[in-house]
Parts: structure tokens; sequence; C-alpha cells
């Protein structure tokens, strides 16, 4: 075989080495795969996504809707059976149907109601245990009324008669109410009462004045060091309209004449 020959015949022979497409046809399967991957970890499972698009296929498809039923179906889950590949392993929709509550926005309120009951309960008992040498002497009394805690300061024993200047040895009994309150999170409604005998000074005009007085001079001592600020209070004057008892005799005048400090929640 001549030279010429040999040359040819090299020529026909494939290079050595693996074909050029090898490489970019590995370059892309790696891509896929690392595309895949974040995929795969960006994903979060919503089980109520889920749900809809697994509707979306039963109406595409034609799959039978099962029957309804007053009661929740337990332990079946239609996406199991049409379309997961392994039955056996439980999904989370399947634990979702199980633990599912039709009237879920009742039982939001339920939990409402007693999560506010149990602040309520934890004020009265704190409030109580701060004030117990006080409840005892009958100056103050706690409350639970509606849906709100009541400290009811007695008149005797705060403010003279017909008069709005609290006593001196009461406000040391405001300031640890004061610094109780401060530790809430409540707004706080201050009320004066009064009972139905119409008040003969020349100061107050009527028993609404002398009642918001009353209430004023209690804002203005929890006011005192900054403790709580003064948007969170609001003063109320009712005057004789809100008796806790009928105003009939000299005791019954005397439980009605009092200042309510109401916490808010």
């Amino acid at each position: 075989m001549s030279e010429q020959d040999s040359n040819q015949a090299a020529c026909d022979c494939p290079p050595e080495g693996l074909p050029a497409y090898i490489g970019t046809f590995a370059d892309l399967m790696s891509l896929l795969m690392c595309f895949f991957v974040l995929l795969l970890s960006f994903s979060e499972m919503d089980a109520l996504k889920w749900k809809m698009v697994v509707r979306s296929m039963e109406n595409a498809f034609g799959v039978d809707t099962p029957d309804s039923s007053d009661t929740i179906p337990m332990g079946t889950s239609v996406i199991q059976q049409t379309f997961s590949p392994t039955p056996n392993q439980p999904t989370p929709l399947s634990s979702l149907r199980q633990s599912a509550v039709n009237d879920a926005k009742a039982l939001k309120i339920d939990n409402v109601d007693q999560y506010k009951a149990a602040i309520r309960n934890t004020q009265t008992e704190q409030l109580t245990q701060l004030l117990k040498d006080e409840i005892k002497l009958d100056l103050v009394s706690i409350e639970t009324i509606e849906d709100r805690v009541t400290i009811r300061i007695n008149e005797q024993a705060s403010f003279p008669s017909g008069r709005a200047n609290l006593k001196s040895a009461f406000v040391p009994i405001l300031a640890k109410i004061r610094h109780s309150l401060a530790q809430t999170k409540s707004n706080f409604i201050v009320s004066g009462h009064t009972d139905d005998i119409p008040v003969n000074s020349s100061r107050y005009r009527s028993n609404w004045e002398l009642s918001a007085a009353r209430a004023n001079a209690v804002v203005h001592i929890m006011l005192d060091n900054n403790e709580i600020k003064p948007g969170r209070f609001r003063i109320e004057g009712h005057g004789s309209t809100q008796p806790i008892v009928a105003n009939n005799n000299i005791k019954n005048r005397a439980i009605n004449r009092r200042v309510e400090i109401s916490l808010v929640n």
C-alpha cells in the first residue's frame, strides 16, 4: 500500500475519544438534575392547594365524586386511593381529612372566649392577692362583670361626703392598684356612681358632675409616675343611673356611692 493510500485510510477512522456532542449532553443532564433538585428543595406541601389540584384532576378525568355524608370519613383518602403510587403511606391530605372540622369558624370563636376568660381569671386572682388586706377591711372589692374585671372603690373609704377630693389615707391603696394595672395590657374605664339623693353643693350642679369629678380624681392618681399611659383610660360619670341595689335605705345608698376601675380586654 502506498503512502497516499495509508493517509486516506487514516482519515476514514473516527477521531480518538468521545464524540463532541457528549459534553453538551452531559452538561444538559447535569443542569436538569440541578433544576429538579432546586424545585424539590423549594417545594412546600400546601394541603389546601393540593386538594384543589386533585379536585380539578378529578373533574378533568371523570373521577366519580364520593357521596356526601353527614359525618366526616375517618381513615379514608380519595387522593391516596386514586393517585398515590404508595397507598400504604399516609399523605398530609389524608391526615387533614381525618382531623377536619366543619364548624371551624365557631371553634375559633370558642377559643377566643376561653382565652379571654383565662385572662379575666388571672387578673382577678392577681388583684385579689394584691388587695387582700383592703378587701378584708371592705375598702375595695373585686368582681367580674360580663366581659371585664372590675375594682370597686367604696365611697366611704375614699371620698368625703358630697366631695371629690380623695382621702389621703386612700392614695397608697390606689398606688398599689396602679402598679398592678401597669403590668397588664388592658385598657381601663374609670366610672363614678352616686345614690339618688340630689347633691346640694355650689360646686356640683348634679350627681352627674360629682360622679365624673370623682372618677377624674382617681385617674389623676393612676397617672402619677407615668406608669400607665393616659390613652389607656376612659372616664365616665353615671350619677345615680346604675345602682347596684335599690336606693331605699342608708346602707344601700352607701353601697351605690362608688368608683369602679374596669379592665377591658
